[in-house]
């Protein structure tokens, strides 16, 4: 499923590059592959899914802009809103994204609000449901309040990002044993900070550029318009990558405006240059994305497209599988392999269906991260926890309800795979220890492994 959300961006991406040519549009999505691959390569995130069906949407909305068949036209824009309420679904912070491009378009064409409305009912019907099974007041806190307001602290990083060290702790990790890359390139404290700020300055500029190659057009061309939507999808996203700029929160953001540079700056060259060929305009283009992309982010991703093109190759080790049954997980550290899989094994032995487990860091006082996967591994068990992810300032707020969830568990899986988290941000904070204490009262440890990279406990009670 990672897989069909990362094409579903790069063939939009082709799609909305199509007016400028097949070379143009094929340089566009062929770039957008080292920026959409890299960050956690074929995971399904819903981040993807819904950029995905953002720039689809506008894919519709800007054909329908451009049909003369009425009937045609309806059935494009009503597509065009169930998209966007689609994405809207998948993550409900991509609204000023899908807010602004559709925004837009029903400003400009008036007929279009019914059918665009009634697509946004039909696809928002995922959000519907879940409204009515949470409740609005938990929907509401769970989908805002939490992460909007309480979590805020403990996963915000500088802005711009600090220019002499790494300030994500998985950055940092990443960087102690780096992939090989042997190419003259920026340090990446220094490519960060500049990525960032070129960021933020392209997207403004590509939106004023946007709004200029418009301006006193009678009908605005087709090329425009998709100008236009790209930018003002870029500027929706923006805040993804504002709140948290580390690689992968940037590579979500670019992985539009940085490709779609190809055709934005042969528009600029073809307006500048009026009697040049489209085609050398393109490579202009292609020649100017491909070498912002190499300067700035190649560490985050032409580096680890090829990492992972060497492990599909068999000359760098794949990570170690943990395993249960049809069911498996990769992790990068072999001791972390070795506790987990133990963990896991003697769960499995001792675990009955329907039986309720949690899972969390080594110190619930800091719950900076939580190893999911392992409720994966166990279908048949239920997870004890709201808290799955186990954010910062939240799971660990004084008086939240993970001390109950605690004792509500017959089994508690801790990790220290995490322990050396360090983020200059409240992550760091030490919180309630109400559920330590739950677990020093009620639960009985199991087993300990590889100095408590792995730690299993049981309901004294169930024992």
């Amino acid at each position: 499923f990672g897989l069909l959300q990362h094409v579903g961006i790069i063939l939009g991406l082709f799609a909305l590059a199509r007016p400028w040519g097949r070379a143009a549009a094929t340089a566009v999505a062929s770039l957008s592959v080292f920026y959409i691959l890299t960050p956690i390569a074929l995971t399904a995130l819903a981040w993807n899914g819904g950029v995905a069906l953002t720039l689809w949407s506008a894919v519709f909305a800007i054909r329908a802009m451009h049909l003369r068949d009425s009937q045609r036209r309806r059935v494009a824009w009503i597509v065009a809103g169930v998209l966007g309420g689609l994405a809207l679904t998948y993550r409900p912070d991509l609204v000023l994204a899908v807010g602004l491009i559709l925004g837009w378009m029903l400003w400009r064409e008036a007929p279009s609000r019914r059918p665009v409305a009634l697509g946004l009912v039909v696809g928002l019907l995922p959000m519907w449901v879940h409204l009515v099974m949470a409740g609005p007041v938990n929907a509401f806190e769970g989908m805002v309040v939490d992460p909007v307001l309480r979590l805020r602290g403990g996963r915000e990083l500088p802005r711009p990002p600090s220019w002499s060290r790494l300030d994500g702790a998985l950055q940092a990790v990443a960087e102690e044993i780096p992939p090989w890359w042997r190419v003259p390139h920026l340090r990446a404290s220094h490519a960060l900070f500049l990525w960032f700020c070129l960021m933020v300055a392209g997207t403004l500029a590509l939106l004023a550029f946007a709004i200029v190659a418009r301006r006193g057009v009678a009908r605005p061309s087709g090329r425009s318009s998709v100008l236009l939507a790209v930018a003002l999808i870029s500027l929706g996203i923006l805040p993804q990558a504002l709140q948290r700029p580390d690689s992968a929160h940037l590579n979500w953001v670019t992985c539009i405006s940085w490709p779609f540079a190809v055709v934005a700056v042969a528009e600029v060259v073809g307006r500048w240059r009026p009697h040049i060929e489209r085609r050398r305009a393109v490579v202009v283009g292609a020649a100017f994305a491909l070498a912002a992309t190499y300067t700035f982010t190649a560490l985050f991703t032409f580096r680890y497209y090829l990492l992972h093109t060497r492990v599909g190759l068999g000359q760098v080790p794949s990570a170690f599988r943990v395993e249960r049954d049809d069911r498996y997980f990769y992790l990068g550290d072999y001791r972390a392999f070795l506790a987990v899989s133990a963990a896991v094994d003697e769960l499995d032995r001792r675990a009955e269906p329907g039986e309720r487990l949690l899972v969390g860091p080594i110190d619930l006082r800091r719950t900076w991260y939580s190893d999911v996967f392992v409720y994966w591994l166990f279908p048949e068990l239920d997870p004890a926890t709201y808290f799955i992810e186990m954010d910062p300032g939240v799971a660990n707020e004084e008086g939240s309800r993970l001390a109950a969830d605690v004792a509500s568990a017959d089994w508690i899986v801790l990790t220290g795979l995490w322990a050396g988290w360090m983020e200059p941000n409240s992550s760091v904070e030490f919180g309630s220890d109400a559920p330590n204490q739950v677990i020093r009262d009620q639960f009985c440890l199991v087993g300990s492994w590889e100095d408590d990279l792995a730690v299993l406990y049981e309901r004294c009670d169930r024992a």
